[in-house]
């Protein structure tokens, strides 16, 4: 008789799972070195408290967290300022690596020919570039510029299922950050937690490998 699953993956039928929608940093890849120094950067730049800057970033697409913390800056100059935070960190993928067992989970998934996506709060350009230094090519990649509202609304997740041609009750979400979860929670997804105090992938691809129910 096969092991329980444990208690963070109780709620994940493998049997019902028609697709799977990842986040990017800190789901799929570690990128926090690089995360961190674009921050720091912005916090220097402005006076900011660095700790205070990083502790409400993540998650959240860049543009949205950096008019929050410069809120007397005209448009053009958050304009500007998001351009270049944003070349920062496309030029910046040292230490960014996928996260142990997401080369394996993906690998199951498309051998079983399981559709999957990445829904992530960074652009277009910055999500590839840190993919590719990670050695991922998603086939279905959803970015703040294809939706209305970024995370923490659901738009991602509900794009991302729409992509994968099912309904997101049918998709499993994979989310690190509060505002990622939030996100995943509201699209309807069946949501697993690989944030701090959460699952891992590794643990995911086991239960999702488990026998199906009779």
């Amino acid at each position: 008789m096969p092991e329980p699953p444990p208690a963070a993956l109780a709620h994940v039928d493998p049997a019902a799972v028609a697709a799977v929608l990842f986040d990017m940093d800190g789901t799929l890849i570690d990128s926090t070195a690089a995360v961190e120094r674009a921050w720091t950067r912005v916090a220097l730049r402005h006076g900011l408290d660095v700790a205070d800057v990083l502790s409400g970033i993540h998650g959240i697409p860049a543009a949205v967290s950096l008019r929050r913390l410069l809120p007397d800056a005209d448009e053009a100059a958050l304009a500007a300022e998001v351009a270049d935070h944003e070349d920062f960190e496309i030029h910046d993928l040292d230490g960014v690596v996928a996260l142990p067992g997401a080369a394996e989970l993906l690998a199951f998934l498309d051998e079983r020919r399981t559709p999957w996506a990445v829904v992530t709060s960074a652009m277009p350009e910055l999500a590839r570039a840190r993919l590719g230094a990670a050695g991922i090519t998603p086939p279905i990649l959803v970015t703040p510029r294809d939706v209305p509202r970024g995370k923490p609304a659901p738009d991602g997740f509900v794009e991302g299922a729409r992509r994968c041609g099912v309904r997101p009750e049918r998709c499993l979400a994979v989310e690190d950050s509060p505002g990622g979860l939030a996100a995943a929670r509201a699209s309807g997804a069946v949501v697993v937690d690989v944030g701090p105090g959460g699952t891992t992938l590794p643990a995911l691809l086991a239960r999702l490998r488990a026998p199906r129910r009779p």
